[in-house]
């Protein structure tokens, strides 16, 4: 087997599986219980500058 068909079929196989295990990761990184605090602060972050004008 060859160099190139080797790379292809890590890439195939395992770089697939890789791939999905980070999206998942990233997704539910969210979710997980001490994310609470941070998803509250990026949550109001965008009101953080937001003064009255009137």
């Amino acid at each position: 087997m060859s160099f190139y068909e080797t790379l292809r079929h890590l890439a195939d196989s395992y770089g697939l599986v890789a791939i999905f295990s980070l999206y998942l990761i990233l997704c539910l990184w969210h979710f997980r219980p001490g994310a609470g605090r941070h998803v509250d602060a990026a949550k109001h972050s965008i009101f953080k500058d937001d003064h009255d004008g009137n």
